[in-house]
């Protein structure tokens, strides 16, 4: 019987009776924040410069640094989290291109380092608490005070950070946080931001509770599934100063409600300041498990007792699902053979930086949702708590990254760290114990720590496997449960496979050939911008045409791959290869930096989906090029398609599967029509005409309806079309937001990749904005107040008539 791992994501319970004092409290208002100085202490607010400071006294009341309650920040500024200072940033050409040329680094150590203070009223109710502060994400060598006292440091900007903070509480008074958070140094070669750009949590339970990342729950599963043992393995601690006699228990409900199982009462004995552990198990029938088309998700109540009296329940969310990574059928998900269908992300989005707000992170996956993905691999780096919560329950399936290979202390800290956090959820599939490490592929060395930290990974996680992304080493993936495979065309993949048949194999990155969104290939354009290029698939480059469709049937036609991840999902800052500056960003995206479409995601809406697919480019807006011959592409599922050029019909071809359809065409203004037939009959046209100036725009957003919560956000997409109602794809035209009502405008965007004009505003209550749209799309991110009302935004532009949404915060 196969031991696999069910989800937990730590959730805390909000709904508490009078004997559970389990509560977290999001600590997202009211931060101040300077930048500091990362060359000169003296401009650093004196850091570190007191003749007792914070590293010779625990704590002193000589210091004056802005970890001091007496120190004055009323110059501060004031900001919400989740926050990123880079975005705010200017650019320039000297700056880190792997970056996207935002001036922060070792060359500006001005604006490389931010300082924040926040001061949270702890009651003197809460005496006998044990109270955590809990950072999701600091970018990054992140140092914490709590009332002055230094707290520790971490050096990752990706790892989740608890401080123990109840010795050091004030009961009944005001308690000072303080962060200071220093980006001089890249841990990625991507955009990375700066700042606290994830959540950070006020952590309160009794003190004797269920450990941080204490739960771990797996299920023993097989064909025909009609039953399945869960495990739960739980650490409790008990924070007190004398031993407990702890009894713990667990019950795991339904969708519905409904306590389906329940175990006895497992004795823990505990002494003063001891953690120890217990293991449980109880049986489900029927389980009604988590997949990509049903994720169906459980609660597991954790409660525990002390002398019969329950002083912590601990709810999760769990979901049972059995995974199989398989030598000769590929990926395997509860007994069902399928195709990871998967994408690459960074965590950055056009307007907010690696500041992404839940709603927005939710968007995304959404989005990569409609072209029929159904995989995400974090790359390069664990991904945030709350997107690993958002793909538990939209059905996404899962590689989470550690950041760096080794096997030394430090590394194996973020290993356990990522993996104690992460095990339990069902969305991840497998875990990558790093990427591309060129140093190690090929020695002895990386064979050697491969398979030490698959050991440790599986320590911590027996049920899943681990892989590696190889970027065309022959050593080092000797050492791998499942190999990951970075580009088939450097890793000479079917070879390997023939000559090592018993691999479990994955494509963890692919290319997607993607370009510019809306550029095409008129090198006489005179519109023709720096720092935009076309699509590498339309451009034969390499002497391959179409490379998205290369990597698609490559793992389509192969049953024991298990599938692959596209690089990427979205375009994302930094890494603008091949361009360099004014282009900022990488153009590999399937959606540009907002979201929109590119003519790939096209292609795999058509392979990916069953829906009925007909997309034809490029657009008919190609004044200057008349009497030109173009390349005219369809991507489609229909099993045939008819072209019609100005009125003239070109040839009817079939499509063959998993590609693509070209003609040759002269351009003239007018009109090209698309017929796609399946089994002989016409079940969609597009069609697509030379248009007028922008004269209207159509504006939406993705929810009518946002919390009035201060968090969520609404996505308002813009886009241009001329008198006539029809899309205009060149138009650029410049555009001014403006908000009425209980919102705020957080950031706006519009897929540009050398945009170099401001995208977030610097009030944090910022009601008007502008910016050009791109080639006929633009994008503002509107995010709630704490106040109920109506949400009103208009969008007005020169010689276009105005449009608004409504957005109803309640």
């Amino acid at each position: 019987m196969r031991k696999i791992m069910i989800f937990i994501a730590l959730m805390l319970s909000m709904g508490m009776n009078a004997q559970n004092n389990r509560e977290a409290i999001l600590l997202d208002e009211g931060w101040k924040f300077s930048l500091g100085n990362a060359s000169d202490p003296m401009k650093d607010f004196g850091n570190g410069t007191e003749y007792f400071n914070y590293l010779t006294k625990a704590s002193s009341i000589h210091n004056e640094g802005p970890y001091c309650s007496k120190f004055d920040d009323s110059a501060w500024e004031e900001v919400r989290i989740p926050h990123d200072w880079v975005t705010t940033l200017p650019y320039a050409s000297t700056a880190s291109h792997s970056h996207g040329y935002k001036t922060v680094g070792y060359k500006y150590p001005e604006t490389s380092v931010g300082w924040y203070r926040k001061t949270i009223h702890i009651g003197k109710e809460d005496m006998g608490k044990h109270l955590e502060l809990r950072f999701d994400g600091i970018f990054r060598n992140a140092k914490v005070w709590f009332n002055g006292v230094y707290m520790g440091t971490e050096p990752s900007g990706y790892a989740s950070q608890i401080f123990d903070v109840t010795d050091y509480v004030k009961y009944g008074e005001d308690n000072l946080i303080c962060v200071r958070a220093d980006a001089t140094f890249e841990e990625g070669w991507f955009y990375e931001g700066a700042g606290i750009y994830r959540d950070a949590w006020l952590q309160k339970r009794s003190e004797v509770g269920v450990a941080p990342y204490g739960t771990f729950v797996y299920a023993d599963i097989h064909s025909p599934y009609t039953s399945a043992v869960v495990t739960v393995e739980t650490e409790v601690n008990n924070g007190s100063l004398k031993g407990q006699k702890c009894t713990v228990k667990q019950r795991l409900i339904d969708a519905e409600g409904k306590e389906i199982a329940s175990t006895d009462e497992a004795m823990l004995p505990l002494i003063a300041k001891q953690t120890g552990a217990c293991r449980q198990t109880m049986k489900v029938q029927n389980p009604h498990l988590w997949s990509t088309d049903d994720p169906y998700l459980y609660k597991v109540i954790t409660t525990v007792s002390v002398d019969g009296k329950v002083v912590d329940e601990y709810t999760t969310t769990t979901g049972i699902r059995e995974v199989v990574f398989d030598a000769s059928k590929g990926f395997v998900l509860n007994g069902k053979q399928m195709k990871l269908k998967g994408v690459n992300n960074h965590q950055d989005h056009a307007g907010v930086g690696s500041a992404i707000p839940d709603a927005l992170q939710e968007y995304r996956i959404k989005k990569l949702k409609e072209i029929g993905c159904n995989a995400y691999r974090a790359s390069h780096n664990p991904m945030t708590p709350a997107l690993l919560d958002i793909c538990d329950r939209e059905g996404i399936l899962c590689i989470d990254e550690n950041r760096l290979m080794g096997v030394n202390a430090e590394h194996l800290r973020l290993l356990e760290t990522m993996i104690k956090r992460d095990r339990n959820h069902p969305s991840v599939i497998l875990w990558s114990d790093g990427n591309e490490e060129w140093g190690l592929e090929n020695s002895d060395m990386g064979v050697r720590i491969a398979a030490s930290m698959r050991e440790y990974t599986h320590l911590l996680d027996p049920t899943r496997h681990s892989t590696v992304a190889n970027a065309g080493g022959t050593e080092m993936i000797k050492s791998l449960d499942v190999v990951g495979f970075n580009y088939i065309i450097q890793n000479d993949v079917v070879n390997r496979k023939n000559q090592h048949p018993d691999w479990k194999i994955v494509g963890t990155e692919e290319t997607t050939g993607c370009g510019t969104r809306g550029v095409y290939e008129f090198a006489k354009d005179e519109k023709k911008k720096e720092g935009h290029m076309q699509s590498i698939n339309r451009s034969g480059e390499k002497g391959v045409e179409n490379v998205i469709e290369r990597g698609w049937k490559f793992y389509a036609d192969h049953d024991w791959a298990a599938g692959l991840f596209y690089w990427t999902g979205f375009d994302y800052r930094g890494e603008p290869n091949p361009l360099s500056y004014p282009a900022t960003d990488s153009e590999f995206g399937i959606l540009d930096y907002c979201g929109f479409w590119k003519d790939e995601a096209w292609y795999l809406q058509s392979w990916w989906t069953d829906k009925t697919t007909l997309h034809v480019f490029p657009h008919w807006n190609l004044q200057g090029h008349e009497g030109e011959e173009v390349d005219m592409w369809v991507y489609s599922n229909c099993d045939e398609v008819e072209l019609i050029v100005n009125g003239k019909k070109l040839e009817h071809k079939a499509m063959p599967k998993n590609g693509h359809l070209t003609w040759k065409a002269t351009y003239q203004p007018g009109k090209v029509v698309a017929k796609g037939y399946k089994q002989g009959k016409l079940v969609m046209t597009e069609t697509i005409e030379t248009t007028n100036a922008a004269a209207k725009m159509q504006i939406a957003a993705d929810r009518t309806e946002i919390n009035a919560d201060g968090r969520d956000v609404a996505v308002i997409n813009i886009s241009l079309h001329d008198g006539k109602g029809r899309f205009v794809p060149d138009a650029c035209n410049e555009l001014t937001f403006t908000l009425q009502g209980e919102g705020r405008i957080i950031g706006v965007g519009n897929g540009d990749p050398s945009y170099l004009g401001e995208d977030h505003p610097k009030d944090k209550d910022c009601k008007q904005f502008s910016i050009p749209a791109f080639n006929g799309y633009a994008q503002v991110i509107v995010q709630s107040t704490k106040e109920k009302g109506n949400v009103v935004v208009t969008c007005t532009s020169d010689k276009v008539k105005t449009a608004s949404v409504n957005i109803a915060a309640k």
